[in-house]
């Protein structure tokens, strides 16, 4: 059996704590997702296109962790329910932009508020001064394990 030392004990207990939460607000945020009729990895990519615009196919399927051919079918998916539309990369005449269509921008406009909201109550528990250090702390943990990643498939 192992036994951790001082160290190795409240390292662990951070991991248990920081999943737990994190898995406690990740499906409430899911939940709210799925409340509105959108799979999340849909509403993932419809929220990127309303925050932040048209955007190139591949920049999705990188963001998100999909594969080229499984970007084309959520694309696919997303088209023929009306909410996004492809349009020709003025940059690249291989590639395309996606961007919202009308219908998503409503769609959008209607939901995303609630959906932040859902956000904000599950942050809610901690003061404003705690969340940006909270932000710090977990950019610090997520730079360092990502260095690490690369350094273990650099050895």
């Amino acid at each position: 059996m192992y036994h951790a030392d001082e160290q190795g004990q409240l390292d662990l207990r951070l991991f248990r704590v920081w999943f737990k939460a994190s898995q406690a607000v990740s499906d409430n945020v899911r939940k709210d997702m799925e409340s509105h009729g959108i799979r999340q990895e849909h509403f993932m990519i419809l929220e990127l296109l309303y925050s932040k615009g048209p955007q190139p196919i591949q920049k999705i399927s990188e963001k998100f962790d999909i594969p080229s051919g499984s970007i084309t079918y959520v694309v696919d998916k997303l088209e023929k329910k009306g909410y996004v539309r492809r349009e020709p990369s003025a940059t690249d005449r291989r590639g395309s932009n996606v961007l919202l269509t009308e219908t998503g921008q409503t769609l959008f406009d209607d939901i995303f508020p609630k959906h932040a909201d859902v956000i904000a109550k599950n942050l809610a528990f901690i003061s404003n001064e705690e969340k940006e250090q909270l932000i710090v702390w977990l950019k610090a943990i997520g730079h360092g394990a990502e260095a690490l990643a690369e350094k273990g498939t650099k050895s």
